[in-house]
């Protein structure tokens, strides 16, 4: 049996409002049931639908969305097996490529996946040809589904023509991975921000542990002004594993940013509730 006791010793003060979502987090393995990419990067600890679970009732978290990470590949069975387990309280955002048969799309719909991602980041390997993502975003704009964009830094200034042009819906992961060294004022959160003016785009308010040390305070000033920017297409999570990180990561403690980042109890809900049930779909 997978370990289910909580990741660490501390539960946090912050007590999340009903059915909030934790719209980024991941399903690693088993391994001998779902055998990791030959092209990955990294091969992560496995992290079963169970152990996720378990993580979610210690927060309070009543929802999810499912994220395809690249050390699957486009292999997408764990997360759907997930998704399948628990089909009212899950979503899921796929990684598919030109080979992925339009049948397999449509049994991935049913089980709820609602988006593709494409991976930019260098240490990851790097992005797709931007005419796989093209065709991709064609394939899959007829389903409802939206793009994914796991990004760093200048990459969003790169991307943002390619981006504007999807003619549909695009979540950036992470807050762009932007320096936090730049500050606020550093060009890729500009340009961030000017995205954020498309209302067809989202930003995720998650990967605080990416940017800055414990307590993850220092990257307040990047998520506020994001949900000042776009109050309604913003989303929060947990990034659970933290595939990649070298410190551990309480995720109680990023959970207790949330009231820091919204003050005001309505923005909370849309953070942590409403914006993620318009985009994937829950029910109420």
């Amino acid at each position: 049996m997978p370990d289910q006791q909580p990741v660490s010793p501390h539960w946090g003060v912050f007590v999340p409002p009903g059915l909030s979502c934790d719209a980024h987090c991941h399903v690693f393995g088993p391994g001998d049931r779902f055998p990791y990419a030959e092209s990955r990067r990294y091969t992560p600890e496995d992290k079963p639908k169970e152990v996720l679970a378990a993580l979610h009732a210690r927060l309070g978290l009543g929802r999810a969305v499912l994220v395809q990470a690249s050390c699957h590949g486009t292999d997408n069975r764990a997360m759907l097996d997930a998704l399948r387990s628990d089909p009212t309280r899950y979503r899921g955002v796929a990684m598919i490529d030109d080979e992925t048969p339009d049948a397999t799309l449509a049994e991935m719909h049913e089980a709820g996946v609602r988006g593709i991602r494409f991976n930019f980041i260098k240490a990851l390997g790097g992005g797709p040809d931007l005419a796989v993502v093209r065709r991709a975003a064609d394939r899959v704009r007829g389903l409802g589904w939206h793009v994914v964009l796991h990004l760093q830094g200048d990459g969003v200034a790169e991307m943002a023509p390619a981006i504007r042009a999807l003619r549909m819906p695009v979540v950036i992961d992470h807050m762009g991975r932007v320096d936090p060294e730049q500050g606020v004022e550093g060009r890729a959160f500009r340009m961030l921000l000017a995205l954020l003016e498309d209302e067809r785009i989202w930003v995720k308010l998650s990967g605080a542990e990416r940017m800055v040390p414990a307590p993850f305070t220092a990257a307040l000033p990047f998520a506020r002004a994001l949900l000042r920017a776009a109050p309604d297409r913003v989303l929060w999570g947990t990034d659970f594993p933290h595939p990649n990180l070298a410190v551990p990561v309480d995720e109680a403690e990023l959970l207790d940013l949330v009231p820091l980042i919204a003050p005001r109890p309505e923005d909370r809900q849309r953070l942590l509730v409403t914006n993620a049930a318009t985009l994937y779909g829950f029910g109420d």
